[in-house]
């Protein structure tokens, strides 16, 4: 079975940085390299937010929220998506999902807080 498991979220101070990691299991390096991976977030009383998307040939779409802030990146051979998230600022507070339709893994708690 496909799964993709989250870490790195924790409590930050604003302006500080995380880097989020959604590692793959349950398929081979091959059939991950053609997946396009998404990293949604997902605050309390707010609806689902797509972040991130890297295609599977590498290339990259984020969300205008995260722009200039936010980076996401893959390695095949590890089966992992991270994203890079610098000058956090309270709004990203969230917890931070990674997959693909329909396998979404349990989720990371991002707190940015003073």
């Amino acid at each position: 079975q496909v799964q993709f498991v989250e870490s790195g979220g924790g409590l930050v101070q604003p302006g500080g940085s995380l880097r989020l990691s959604c590692a793959a299991s349950g398929l081979t390096e091959l059939t991950f390299s053609y997946y396009d991976i998404r990293w949604y977030r997902q605050a309390p009383g707010k609806e689902r937010e797509l972040v991130a998307t890297i295609t599977h040939t590498g290339g990259t779409n984020l969300a205008d929220s995260v722009k200039g802030r936010f980076t996401i990146s893959r390695d095949n051979a590890r089966k992992t998506v991270a994203l890079q998230m610098n000058n956090l600022k309270v709004e990203d507070t969230a917890v931070y999902y990674c997959g693909i339709h329909p396998y979404w893994g349990q989720g990371t708690q991002v707190t940015v807080s003073s």
